[in-house]
């Protein structure tokens, strides 16, 4: 496994996005009610947790797609899986401060020290956060980070300093600076609290600190008495005249250009954050017109993704939300084409886009399962590497008390097909959930692809273009006809026996599809067959049998 002078290796960095995920998971309900800069909105420890959880979803995949990956490749995907997956001002800071860090692991040479390399990492993170933000504010997670930067870097001077050593100053300190923030920001002293952001950092960089010692740190205090004495600090957006809306958008758009756009975005509002490099940036600013704060992205590129919050309207949810407001029950299906996300949602299910290659995050499957409305919600994940993410958002979902979140373990899209078959919102929450899973469990499931590279299979070596058959996720043919490839999937799923055969066909898979079932209809005349369109990418055919 390769491995930096710090050492980091691929699979420690995914180990910390898990652990900083599911820490920020636990602390999210806990930071968004200390927001109260730069609007209370309460949603910092959401934003920071999908903003960590897009990049632990980027790496763990990558990594389970290929064990062997090497570090440079994994610290390039958890950077970029932050950005993209970036929400709100101090989720799109935390993914500059990720983004510079691993830049700097990146460069490490054989002949660092591996607490120079950590410490240098960590003070460059903080130096591209200040440098990111429009106006720097202390009191933030921008003094928070500078605290444990400065601690790593004077930790970094002993001569036996080991990465552990590094992380453990960096986050007793960010703890210290955490305490102190009500002191530099009136808001934070009026409500009695410490900062939002820095508290997340502080969540952070504690799993760090686990991944790196073994040690669970203890834990940083989050309230904090009234100080009488006021501090003279810009509010922002906490005035009544402040900015009305925040506007999110990716960029695609030349390094030299972003200059200009923070030059034009700077004077419409505040809490300007721009990050990112290489032609891909997130920008965040908070407006009173939207429309001037999008054209500022159109004239310096493409921008995309574009996401506006109405801050009155939120706060005004946020305060109204009861759990009695969600009623009845739903289903969140993951779906690998269109043919199949049209199958899921005529049956009533609400569909995430996913499949090989575009897995969904935690953020998508949770944002299906808070817009459903619904009190209780089924979540089919539909693919193994899927299952993890969909547990992660159930289980922060459920914090908030409103919504009860079960996930069948689908491992297939027709496992999922099967299951949803046999829901029955008329039956107890507990009832239906077990006959979805038992359905599920019991459908056999196989499919067929096509080779893209040479690889050892557990049926022998393939070539690219070679077709193989899959049955419960394993490799049992090798072969050059997609029809006798098929056949033999067929063939071994109906083994066991079985009374109906659902082929889905993928895009290009019809004929093949058409042929298989006229296979089974001949040589089985007991077994029912169903065909479906699903226009998956990679798999002409999926097949299960009931």
């Amino acid at each position: 496994m390769e491995t930096v002078p710090s050492g980091i290796t691929t699979t420690s960095l995914a180990r910390f996005a898990e652990i900083a995920t599911d820490a920020l998971s636990s602390a999210r309900e806990e930071i968004d009610a200390l927001n109260v800069y730069p609007v209370p909105d309460g949603d910092t420890g959401t934003n920071m947790f999908l903003t960590v959880s897009a990049a632990r979803d980027a790496i763990v995949q990558a990594v389970n797609d290929d064990p062997q990956m090497a570090l440079g490749d994994a610290l390039r995907l958890l950077a970029r899986g932050a950005l993209l997956g970036a929400r709100g001002n101090s989720g799109v800071i935390l993914s500059q401060m990720l983004g510079a860090y691993v830049a700097r692991l990146a460069e490490a040479g054989p002949g660092d020290r591996n607490g120079t390399v950590v410490a240098e990492a960590m003070q460059r993170a903080t130096d591209a956060s200040y440098a990111a933000v429009g106006t720097p504010v202390e009191g933030t997670i921008l003094t928070v980070a500078r605290a444990a930067s400065d601690a790593a870097m004077a930790a970094s001077r002993e001569e036996q300093a080991r990465a552990r050593d590094i992380f453990s100053a960096a986050a007793a300190a960010a703890r210290e600076a955490l305490a102190l923030t009500p002191t530099q920001l009136k808001a934070l002293a009026d409500a009695g609290v410490v900062d939002a952001g820095g508290r997340g950092l502080c969540v952070v960089l504690d799993a760090a600190e686990t991944v790196s010692t073994g040690r669970r740190p203890p834990p940083a205090a989050v309230g904090v008495p009234r100080i009488p004495v006021p501090v003279a600090v810009d509010a922002g957006d906490l005035s009544p005249d402040g900015p009305s809306y925040e506007v999110m958008y990716l960029l695609e758009a030349d390094d030299d250009a972003v200059p200009a756009l923070k030059a034009t975005l700077a004077p419409l509002g505040d809490s300007l954050v721009v990050v990112g490099g290489d032609r891909l940036w997130n920008v965040h600013v908070h407006v009173d017109d939207v429309g001037a704060a999008i054209e500022a992205g159109i004239v310096a590129g493409r921008p995309y993704r574009v996401r506006v919050t109405h801050f009155a309207e939120q706060i005004a949810q946020s305060a109204a939300r009861r759990p009695t407001q969600r009623t009845g029950r739903k289903v969140v299906a993951v779906a690998a084409g269109a043919g199949l996300a049209a199958l899921f949602s005529d049956a009533g299910a609400i569909v995430v886009e996913g499949g090989p290659g575009r897995r969904p995050s935690t953020g998508q499957i949770l944002d299906a399962i808070n817009g459903s409305g619904a009190a209780e919600v089924v979540v089919l994940p539909n693919d193994p590497d899927s299952i993890r993410v969909a547990e992660i958002a159930a289980r922060t979902a459920e914090e908030g008390g409103e919504v009860r979140v079960e996930v069948v373990a689908s491992m297939a899209q027709v496992q999922g097909l099967a299951a949803m078959a046999v829901h029955e919102p008329g039956r107890t929450f507990d009832q239906d959930v077990r006959e979805m899973t038992a359905t599920a469990r019991h459908a056999r499931h196989g499919a067929v692809t096509v080779a893209s590279r040479q690889a050892m299979t557990m049926a022998g070596p393939c070539e690219p273009g070679d077709v193989l058959g899959v049955v419960a996720g394993d490799f049992v043919l090798v072969g050059d006809d997609d029809h006798e490839v098929a056949v033999h999937v067929v063939e071994r799923l109906l083994g066991g026996g079985g009374e109906l055969v659902t082929i889905v066909a993928g895009d290009g898979g019809h004929d093949l599809a058409t042929g298989v079932a006229a296979y089974v209809e001949a040589t089985h005349p007991a077994v029912d067959v169903t065909v479906h369109e699903g226009g998956q990418d990679r798999y002409p055919l999926l097949v299960s049998v009931e």
